[in-house]
């Protein structure tokens, strides 16, 4: 007998939580029905799938191969349940995009504006999200297409190319580092920084690199959007990094100077996602064809 998906369900949620405990509460379930699922799927398996520890669970060699086919299995499902809601629906014109920050405030607004222009019988609805958030929408058949910044894991999407951006250094004005034309990021680690919230790809990749750095990132404050980032650095509230095109919407009404950072990490490149093994629709490759084509007729205004 195959297992059933509800205790395969299960299965994901305790091995990324590290809990059974946690996985019952999260599926409206107690913990005594919880552990007989996992026990069950274990004999269906003929494997064992977790070690019990005070601390939670740890999941064995057996696991580790299992959820990666677990895993694959639920994205399968999802896309297939999203695939029938816009069959029933008759949405088959419809495209759902999510994006992050940094494309939303750079060049993506205008190709889309360019596509729609040209293909008016596709309807697009548009979802500002962060990077890792776009990921698990694709794989769970959530999203049609997501525009982020390469970093983390992209297993089960295909990818891409869409456009580059580069990091700046982001000052009030008279600040000691404008004197400077080009920053390195070391120098921008010695002030205190006005940054994203946790949870954007942005953010992940500054602590990252302060990491690698050996040198703390001195968060003073963390705010929702580019703009108001800017504001707080215009205020004194610290320094910023952020995507120099973007960077430079806000230059002419702020008291604010941008510097370029050095760093070959600073030279982003941004993708087209969609989930890999979907089947893609006329409208889906349209898009995607658009996109792509799009900074060979409209380059991208900072230096590559």
């Amino acid at each position: 007998m195959l297992p059933d998906l509800n205790s395969i369900a299960l299965f994901v949620k305790a091995a990324e939580l590290q809990s059974l405990t946690r996985a019952a509460e999260s599926s409206g379930m107690g913990l005594a029905a919880a552990s007989r699922r996992i026990a069950l799927l274990e004999h269906r398996l003929k494997s064992k799938l977790f070690d019990r520890t005070p601390q939670g669970v740890q999941m064995t060699s057996a696991g580790k191969l299992v959820l990666r086919h677990a895993k694959h299995l639920l994205i399968q499902l999802n896309q297939m349940q999203a695939d029938l809601d816009e069959h029933h629906s008759g949405r088959k014109n419809v495209l759902r995009i999510q994006a992050n920050t940094s494309v939303m405030a750079q060049h993506l607004p205008a190709d889309i504006a360019r596509f729609s222009l040209l293909r008016p019988d596709i309807t697009l609805t548009m979802k500002e999200r962060w990077s890792k958030q776009i990921v698990d929408a694709l794989r769970l058949g959530e999203a049609d297409v997501g525009i982020i910044n390469a970093s983390g894991s992209l297993d089960g999407l295909e990818c891409c190319p869409y456009r580059h951006d580069h990091l700046c250094a982001v000052l009030p004005n008279n600040h000691p580092l404008a004197k400077h034309d080009e920053l390195q990021f070391i120098r921008v680690l010695d002030y205190p920084i006005v940054g994203l919230e946790h949870g954007s790809s942005l953010m992940h990749l500054l602590t990252t690199q302060a990491g690698i750095a050996e040198k703390p990132l001195k968060l003073h404050v963390q705010m929702q959007g580019f703009e108001a980032v800017c504001r707080m650095i215009e205020a004194g509230m610290g320094l910023g990094v952020l995507p120099q095109h973007a960077a430079q919407a806000y230059l002419p009404g702020m008291k604010l100077q941008l510097r370029p950072l050095t760093d070959k990490w600073a030279h982003r490149e941004m993708l087209i996602c969609t989930a890999l093994g979907r089947e893609k629709t006329e409208p889906l490759n349209a898009f995607v064809s658009s996109l792509t084509q799009a900074k060979n007729i409209f380059p991208d205004l900072t230096n590559e």
